[in-house]
């Protein structure tokens, strides 16, 4: 074995030396061996002590042999150490140890064999070798030892110098006083009678505390009094206060017991269940007349606490009389699931079908727990009609101390006509409840108006885009904007009208809805443009600068009109991607205000161009009002204001009646909505176009010449040499001949008036 060897003396050593020398010249030399080996002679060798041949051999020749460790703790040796002691294989050799919390009588830990082993437990706590806190009690157990809170102390773990350490503290009763805006005699006799329960805790009484705070809660809950004249809200803030604080006096109190369940029964009903553990396994069940909890033990214990650990349900029957005009609240999910089926929760109030129970554990942090509990919910005989819906629900806490059903986190597993089991993520106080709706009939009317109505825009848009771009006569930079805003209005409508409904395919509908919000935002875009070269002509006219304006407006109205709106979709998309489509539109979605990455920018520029068509009426009337009124720029600036913002107010005006849907107006509102958003395209159509004399002369000259193609097809003919003629003799199209001619000569050309703002 590696450490045993033999020890020479110097004069033998000396000897030595010329014997090898003799051995060397009588050529007899030795051998090469491998790695811990050693030679025997001229051709062989051994492993050293300690290790063995891959071969097996004792002696071997061949320099290409490997010798390995052998590991005498493990198979086939087992070097036996004895008990209360460990074997340590080492390369060559093994060494024995004492095991953690013992060592030998020589105060020493390692020692090579069985007969050697005097291993015995070291007393942590008398030698001082423990780590408990100055405020624990340190009691030696075999191989180890434990820190114990003294009686009536809790045991906490708080980190100390980089370790945690078990802390021991005072538990004193908790602090539950009554709620502030509240007038209520029976209320603060309860709470009088909490404070003489403070006052005489100990906590070798703790079980005697719980169960007289449960008797006094009882008769608190029987015989309400003065409770039941509060308003709605202050009984919802009384209901609030009183399961809240009873869990909180409840978890610090459970503590104090010792391991084992305890069950106390009031006279009214309510009722506490509770169990203690030191270190709980596996799942707990714990029950009350009405009502059933099932959890893991692992959800209970706190993570940095080494106190016992605690699960209870709490029964409050009587509390249904502060909560019986509590609203529901739906998760996202539940309304989903109701829109698709077109239901609709009706204004009742729901009914409460269980009693109201509270769970609570020792850990606080309870809002998203790793495994689902289990409650099981037993109640009067029910069988819903058609229009009402049975719902597991917790009480939500509101910040204004009151709170409201809600369904968040928890789902309905099973039902049936006298019992419910309901899975929650988190623990509060629950129940269930039965809630009336009704079924969303579609308005056939309002179908109507819709398919009609944007039949008409779409023809009247696609006549005014087709106006703007082939009437020459009228195209300048105004009529562009117009263009624009007609097409992205035309294929906004043309995808609301034809796909809006297409919610089966989640991407598909996605889509529709983001390029809903990038043309319906277009559309605004281009109105806040022509808002700002109203505004940029106006402030011009007395300088004559309009060549400047167009330049800038030219420049300006692309990248703004169609990049500003794919910015703020593409910020939207890329913060809220799954808010784009509902489970009954394509639309934006209502959660966590997503409506308004719209109903933002629409407002804003509704405003800001409100703020220009002022500004630029102003600059008509103080400007300009010593011109002559019959001077064509004025009439036009005058005009096309007035049909700016009139168009301003139809689209922005729309929008605004959708976000008043709600509450007894929405049916109004709604009718209101759908006839002004159909009608959109036929007020751009009629402003624009039918209103303008020029367009109405374009469209006479257009009816007249395919009437007369039709009267003489075999007669219509065009010279090369006439339409040379007339190329030459006319600075513009035909049809920007003014309407009266009797004062130019016949021969000759005429004047082309061209608006400075638009169509006049």
């Amino acid at each position: 074995m590696k450490g045993r060897y033999f020890a020479f003396h110097p004069g033998l050593c000396v000897l030595l030396i010329p014997l090898g020398a003799i051995a060397h010249k009588n050529g007899a030399p030795c051998a090469r061996c491998p790695r811990n080996a050693h030679c025997t002679n001229a051709s062989s060798c051994r492993c050293d002590p300690g290790f063995t041949s891959l071969s097996g051999k004792v002696i071997f020749s061949t320099s290409s042999e490997v010798c390995t460790d052998i590991n005498e703790c493990g198979p086939p040796l087992y070097m036996s150490c004895g008990s209360l002691a460990h074997c340590h294989n080492v390369e060559g050799s093994y060494y024995c140890e004492c095991a953690p919390g013992h060592e030998l009588l020589s105060g020493g830990t390692k020692f090579q064999s069985e007969k050697e082993n005097t291993c015995q437990d070291v007393d942590e706590c008398s030698s001082g070798k423990h780590q408990c806190h100055n405020t624990t009690h340190c009691i030696n157990v075999k191989g180890s030892y434990k820190c114990y809170c003294h009686h009536d102390w809790v045991a906490r773990s708080r980190p100390l110098h980089g370790l945690n350490f078990t802390i021991c503290e005072d538990v004193p009763f908790p602090s539950w006083t009554s709620p502030s805006g509240v007038n209520s005699q029976s209320l603060s006799r309860f709470f009088d009678k909490v404070q003489q329960l403070s006052q005489d805790f100990k906590p070798a009484l703790a079980k005697n505390t719980i169960q007289d705070l449960m008797q006094e809660i009882d008769e608190l809950l029987e015989i309400p009094g003065d409770l039941e004249t509060l308003a709605p809200s202050e009984q919802h803030c009384v209901a609030t206060h009183l399961l809240v604080g009873l869990e909180d006096v409840l978890r610090v109190l459970s503590k104090l017991l010792p391991n084992g369940p305890l069950t106390t029964h009031a006279p009214a009903g309510t009722g506490l269940s509770l169990t203690v553990q030191d270190q709980g396994i596996g799942d707990v069940t714990l029950g009350q007349s009405q009502a059933k909890m099932q959890l893991k033990w692992d959800v209970a214990q706190e993570s940095n606490d080494l106190g016992p650990s605690v699960v209870g349900l709490v029964s409050t029957p009587g509390t249904a009389k502060l909560l019986a005009e509590a609203p529901l609240v739906l998760d996202l999910q539940q309304q989903a699931v109701l829109r698709e089926h077109k239901e609709l929760l009706g204004e009742v109030s729901p009914v409460l079908l269980s009693d109201v129970v509270s769970a609570f554990v020792s850990n606080k942090d309870t809002q998203n727990l790793g495994s689902p509990v289990t409650f099981i919910f037993s109640h009067h005989s029910v069988t819903p009609g058609p229009t009402q819906k049975v719902f597991c629900v917790f009480w939500e806490h509101s910040q204004d101390g009151g709170g409201h059903w809600s369904t968040t986190g928890c789902r309905m597993a099973a039902t049936g006509d006298a019992s419910t089991t309901c899975e929650c993520s988190h623990l509060s106080s629950f129940a269930v409840l039965m809630a009336h709706g009704h079924i969303q009939q579609e308005d056939p009317v309002l179908a109507v108006i819709t398919y009609v109505g944007l039949g008409l825009s779409l023809l009247c848009l696609l006549l005014a885009a087709l106006t703007f771009l082939l009437c020459k006569a009228i195209q300048n930079t105004s009529t562009s904007l117009h263009l624009q805003l007609s097409i992205c209005l035309f294929l906004a409508h043309l995808l609301f009208l034809t796909a809006i409904d297409q919610t089966k395919i989640k991407l598909l509908c996605t889509i529709i809805a983001g390029a809903l919000h990038y043309l319906y935002l277009a559309s605004f875009t281009w109105m806040l443009l022509d808002g700002l070269h109203l505004f940029l002509t106006a402030r011009n006219l007395m300088v004559v600068n309009y060549s400047s304006v167009s330049r800038f407006m030219k420049r300006l109205m692309f990248p703004v009109g169609y990049g500003v709106p794919a910015l703020i979709v593409a910020i939207s998309a890329a913060s809220r991607p799954s808010l784009y489509g509902t489970p009954t539109r394509c639309w934006l979605h209502t959660d966590k205000g997503f409506v308004w990455t719209f109903l933002g920018p629409v407002c804003t520029i509704f405003s800001i161009n409100l703020a220009f068509f002022l500004m630029t009426f102003w600059i008509v009337k103080n400007k300009l009002s010593s011109l002559n009124r019959d001077v064509s720029t004025l009439q036009n600036t005058r005009m096309l204001t007035l049909k700016a913002t009139a168009q301003l107010l139809i689209l922005g005006c729309t929008w605004c009646l959708g976000v008043l849907q709600v509450g007894p107006a929405a049916r109004v509102m709604a009718y209101l909505f759908t006839i002004i958003n159909s009608l959109q395209g036929a007020f751009i159509f009629l402003v624009y176009c039918l209103l303008s004399q020029q367009v109405r002369e374009q469209y006479g000259k257009w009816f007249r010449g395919v009437r007369k193609a039709k009267a003489e097809p075999e007669n219509y003919t065009l010279s090369s040499g006439a339409v040379s003629d007339a190329s030459k003799h006319s600075a513009a199209p035909d049809f920007c001949l003014p309407s009266s001619l009797s004062k130019y000569p016949k021969s000759g050309t005429y004047p082309c008036h061209q608006p400075l703002l638009g169509i006049g």
